[in-house]
Formats: structure tokens, sequence, C-alpha cells
């Protein structure tokens, strides 16, 4: 008896672990999504360096957020400037399968920025990527609190603690609604 109970069960909670797998996995990847698509768009926002040779340095930045066609990830591109100067600046992120988020800051390092080797979405609002030039090793968040602010904040490890260095506040400025004058 406890083998024909055993015989029909099992194939079902087989069944069942899969679905509830799958779905999740589904769930995953449009959790992954729907944190990148709500990146697309226009932002602009103060950022500072908090730490190291330049700390107190204030920047504006403009960037453009998104999302590679037929491929999870996003990209931001623009710019910061501090006084008369611009500084070209960019993110680049895709799922690489099994390998997990690959790509580059500010052109990776091979260039002058930092390399993008791993991370994951937290949840609908938040992200954070490894990141790794050389012996620097460090964290970038990304957390869009509502669909017109983002925070991103670059930290590295100094010993066995992670030290902010650089935050930006952005806001959208894609979404604005610019008022009309009602024709007479």
């Amino acid at each position: 008896m406890k083998s024909v109970i055993l015989s029909s069960v099992l194939p079902l909670a087989t069944v069942i672990t899969a679905v509830v797998g799958i779905a999740g996995a589904a769930s995953a990847a449009e959790l992954d999504t729907q944190f990148f698509q709500s990146a697309e768009g226009k932002w602009i926002g103060p950022g500072e360096i908090v730490a190291g040779k330049y700390k107190g340095t204030k920047f504006n930045c403009s960037f453009t957020g998104s999302t590679p066609d037929g491929k999870v990830g996003m990209a931001l591109d623009g710019g910061c400037r501090v006084g008369m100067f611009t500084q070209p600046m960019s993110a680049k992120i895709e799922r690489k399968g099994r390998e997990g988020y690959k790509g580059s800051f500010m052109g990776g390092a091979t260039g002058s920025g930092l390399d993008i080797i791993g991370g994951n979405v937290v949840d609908a609002r938040k992200v954070v990527f490894t990141i790794n030039r050389n012996q620097l090793r460090g964290v970038m968040q990304a957390r869009i609190p509502d669909d017109n602010s983002m925070t991103v904040t670059i930290a590295v490890r100094v010993d066995d603690q992670l030290v902010p260095v650089i935050g930006m506040s952005l806001k959208r400025v894609d979404a604005v609604q610019v008022g009309s004058i009602a024709p007479n």
C-alpha cells in the first residue's frame, strides 16, 4: 500500500516542484527586466566624490538609460560636469547566461574604468553589481525608489569593509509633463 501511494505521489510532487522552479525562474527574469526597463529614459542630477584623493568634489550628470534589444540588461550613457569640464561616462551591463551579469563602467578595466564581473537584481527597485579593476574590488548599486528618481553608489573594498566613493542622485526628466496653453 505504501509503495502504491508513493508511486502516485512522487510523480505529482516532481511535476509541482518543476512548475514552481520554472515559475521562480520566470519571475526572477521578469523582475530583472522590470528593473532595467524602469531605468530607461533621461536622468540628470548631482553627484559627489565622498572618499579618496578628490573627496568633496561635486559634479552634475546627465544620462540616457536604455535596454538592449532582445537581451536583459541596460546601458547608461552621458557625462558628468565639474566646473567647465565634462567627463563622458557610461555603464553597459548584460546578462550572459549562467555567467550572470557582465559589463563595463567607463570603458572597463582596459580603459579608464571598471569591469562589471557579476551581480544581481535584488528587487524591482534595486540592483547591485560587482566591479573590478586590477586589485580594486567593489560594488556599484543602483536604486530606483520611485518612478522619477535613481541613486547610484559606487563603493570599493578597503580591507574587509566597503567604503562608498561616489554617490549620485538622479531625477527623471523625460516623463515631466510641460503645461500647455489652452486654445481660445
